[in-house]
């Protein structure tokens, strides 16, 4: 049995790890190398990171997207979303509800994000029974 930490990481801590090699997160990519961390991922996520990085202002050609993609591919286990789960409360931004789904669905201690609509349902405690959710500087203090 695998004893690594179970987390999803929204698609802004993706670009910060593999795009744009952010060395104040390197820690974090440094714990799902050494398998310490295990991300989840989903179809939905997956597509949306996949999205993301083709936006034109990130500037990268297909081999920079792939190698982004791959990257994390590597380092991610796909979860397949159970027809039942637990209730999510809504989050306010649409967009992100794929990530706490993919959280209760992949049973992850953490879902990991620097998105302000998340980290208020954080604050609000509602998913504390679940999971964490957390900005990568908690995650790695």
């Amino acid at each position: 049995m695998s004893t690594a930490k179970r987390v999803v990481l929204d698609t802004n801590v993706l670009l910060s790890l593999f795009v744009f090699a952010d060395s104040r997160f390197a820690p974090l990519r440094d714990r799902l190398e050494a398998g310490e961390w295990r991300a989840l991922t989903s179809d939905a996520c997956l597509g949306e990171f996949r999205r993301v990085l083709a936006y034109p202002e990130f500037g990268l050609d297909d081999e920079g997207r792939d190698r982004a993609l791959d990257a994390y591919e590597r380092l991610a286990e796909r979860v397949a979303r159970p027809p039942t789960g637990a209730p999510l409360p809504q989050c306010k931004d649409r967009d992100d509800q794929k990530f706490l789904e993919l959280a209760r669905d992949g049973g992850a201690q953490w879902l990991v994000t620097s998105d302000k609509a998340l980290l208020k349902l954080a604050r609000r405690g509602r998913l504390a029974a679940l999971f964490r959710i957390m900005t990568p500087e908690a995650a790695l203090a």
